[in-house]
This record gives structure tokens, sequence and C-alpha cells, in this order.
């Protein structure tokens, strides 16, 4: 008998700001993120413009000055995250078995900023100036790694990296390790920093980004007949999740249990989704069935909605063909609307608006959805916040490479 896993820590980082309160008054107030690059020199790009988290990291409580320089941006992302989910739990990882908790953070891409940086001291500088820190910097398995070390877990660790599925990956895989007993208590999620000179420049030659420059904020889309591409993004999502019984002996405030989780393949085009749907379809009713609940029990849908011509139209076949005519009473939103793509961190941020959602019961909107495309017609939550109480709520995720992967979260009785 698989056992249960329920959510008690929260914690992002976004170009809406770190702090889990902040970040959701601004979630539902409809702001967006989206602003000028100013991480780097833009001269030259037609896309100027990303979802930047505003970062100082000597003072978000990371590290020391000197372990900093050997941690990519993208790691200390995640090990803020990791630290602000941990405090909101309550946990004291000092007063647990450390071989009874694990850490599943995951990224599509990983230390991207060291990557180029070497790059750049090799071809210019020489072999001998390229740093001995750039593997373990580079490395998708940094950020995992050093939260392990940082509260001295010794349970499973691992990452995952399925492209903008990855978070949701991690963890529907860290939600495996507590369903059959390896793991009472996980830290997962993803964190991602692509918004670099090569990672702007390679997703904007492939045509997949928005190239509205005139109104950076109104680029992101999600199912609207304008919407021409997603805004690139930077930031992490990290939760906590324990055993239900373990949770409720230390006497933890829960968020929901998160019930079920669905994983797929399209198998076709390397970057292009499925047109009808059926691998994102598959993902969300594996995760209803590993739920145990029917389509109709779902009341909210934080879609993957990334704003691309292509992937919104797939994921609206998606819905239908698994709720059919209970698709028309789903509300859905799309957090990259205010957000933009944060790639592989997508799934960890989108899960904590889920729980938040459903805490505060409130959904938030899919903001710049002001002419809705005749192909997406279900409801959207277009522009405006609104109150609604959710029992259960789905989260979607999915990545280049035909990655699907869907999560369930229910609000526990």
């Amino acid at each position: 008998m698989k056992r249960r896993a329920v959510v008690t820590g929260l914690g992002v980082v976004t170009s809406l700001g770190r702090a889990i309160p902040g970040f959701w008054d601004r979630i539902v107030r409809g702001d967006s993120g989206v602003g000028p690059i100013t991480l780097f020199d833009v001269a030259g790009y037609r896309v100027q413009f990303g979802g930047q988290v505003p970062w100082e990291p000597e003072r978000e409580d990371i590290a020391n000055p000197k372990e900093l320089k050997r941690l990519d941006r993208f790691t200390q992302f995640a090990i803020a995250c990791a630290k602000d989910a941990v405090a909101d739990s309550g946990l004291d990882f000092s007063a647990e078995d450390p071989y009874r908790c694990g850490v599943v953070i995951g990224s599509g891409i990983g230390g991207l900023w060291e990557f180029e940086v070497q790059e750049e001291r090799l071809l210019h500088k020489g072999i001998d100036k390229v740093s001995p820190f750039t593997i373990p910097k580079l490395m998708v398995n940094s950020a995992s790694g050093h939260v392990s070390s940082i509260y001295g877990i010794k349970g499973p660790n691992f990452a995952v990296a399925t492209a903008c599925a990855s978070a949701a990956n991690s963890i529907g895989s860290a939600l495996r390790a507590i369903q059959y007993g390896d793991a009472d208590v996980m830290v997962t999620g993803g964190s991602e920093a692509a918004l670099t000179p090569i990672g702007l420049a390679g997703f904007q030659n492939m045509r997949a980004l928005s190239f509205r420059s005139d109104a950076p904020q109104r680029a992101s889309r999600p199912f609207d007949v304008d919407r021409d591409g997603f805004v690139l993004a930077e930031g992490a999502g990290v939760v906590v999740i324990e055993e239900l019984e373990h949770a409720r002996r230390r006497g933890a405030r829960i968020y929901g249990e998160l019930k079920g989780y669905g994983a797929s393949g399209d198998a076709g085009h390397i970057t292009q989704p499925d047109e009808e749907g059926r691998g994102a379809g598959r993902a969300m009713q594996m995760a209803l069935d590993d739920a145990g609940l029917a389509p109709e029990t779902v009341q909210y849908i934080n879609a993957h909605g990334t704003s691309t011509p292509l992937g919104d139209k797939a994921e609206t076949a998606a819905v239908k063909r698994v709720f059919g005519p209970h698709a028309r009473q789903l509300a859905i939103s799309s957090t990259k609307s205010q957000l933009g793509h944060t790639l592989g961190a997508s799934g960890g941020i989108e899960l904590v608006v889920c729980a938040l959602s459903m805490h505060h019961g409130v959904i938030a909107p899919t903001i710049n959805l002001e002419t809705p495309d005749p192909d997406c017609d279900l409801d959207y939550t277009p522009l405006v916040a609104r109150q609604a109480k959710i029992d259960v709520a789905m989260s979607n995720s999915f990545g280049f490479g035909g990655h699907n992967a869907s999560l369930v979260l229910a609000r526990l009785p």
C-alpha cells in the first residue's frame, strides 16, 4: 500500500520576488515580472527583455562570500528556495534520521552561466585560467548536492533534467520515494538560470521567444490569439513534502496532499508538442489514476501555458481529451503570463502557486489574455484573479524532447 505525502513547506525565487507573502500578493494582483534584461549587454539581440530575478547573492543569506564564488546562479536560487521551504515547514533536520530524508532538485540546463564564463576564459586567457570549480558549478546535480550538504541529508539525492518538465519530474520522483518507503521527508523542485547570452541567443534564433519588444510586460499571453512565443525567465521553486503521519506527529501545517504523478513521452519532434496533446493527456490521466481521483473532482489546472502558438493549442486539446465535458467547468490559468517561462524551474514554482491557491481560495489570473484564440476555448481565468474553493488542483509541465509531467494536489480532509 502506497504511503501518503503532504506539502509542508514552500519556497520561490522569481522575477516577482522571493518572499512567499509578497510573491503571492503580486500574483493575485496580476503583476508582471517581465522587463529589460540588465544581466548582460543585449545590444544586437532582437529580444532584449525577460523574466529577470532581482538578485544580490551576498544579501540573500545563502553562503559566505568564499562559498558564493563556488555556486552558479542556478544553485544559488535553489539554495535560497530550499532554505525558505525548510523554514516554512518548521522542520529541524538535526532531529531527523538523515537517511530517511532526501533531495531531488532538477534543472533543464544547469550552470549555463559558469559554462559561458569559463569558455570565454579558455578562448581568451588560456587553459590554465579555467577555474577548477568549473565542473562542480555547472553540473545539473550541483543544486541537489549543495542542499543535501547544508542540511546533512543522506537519503535519496539526485537531479532530473527533462527540459521544462524537470521540476515536475523531480517532485514526482520525490513523491515516489515517500510513497514506497525510501524516505519520510523530501526537499524537491527545480531551478534555472538560463537567461544568459547563449541562452537568449539560442532561444531567439530558434524563434521560440516572443518578439514583442514594444510591450515586454504584455509579451507573455498564453491562449491569446496574438501570442507569438514565450518569454525567457529564470528562477526556482522548491517544496518540502513529508509522509503524512510524519507531518502530523510534529504538528506541521499542511498545504495539501500530493496525491498523484504522471509522466509520459511524445516520441515525436524534439521541440514541438504532439498537436493532439496525446502525450500530455496521458500524463494527466496517469496523475489522476495515481491519485485515485476522477476527472470531475478537479477544480483548477495550473497550465503549462507557455504562450507558444502550438503549445497552448496542444494543451487545450489534451485537457479536453482527459476531462471531456468537465473541461468547460475547470478554472485554468498560466503563471507564465506573469513570470515568463523559467524552463526547468517552472513546475516547482507552479506547484507552489497551486498550494497557495488552495490555501487562500484564490485562482491566479492569466494576464494579457485579451482576445482568446478560438482553438483555446476553455476558461483560462483571463486578466483578473478570482475567489474559489479548490479541493483538487493539477499542475502541468511539458518540455522539449517530448517530456510530459502532471502533478495532482488535493486538500487534506
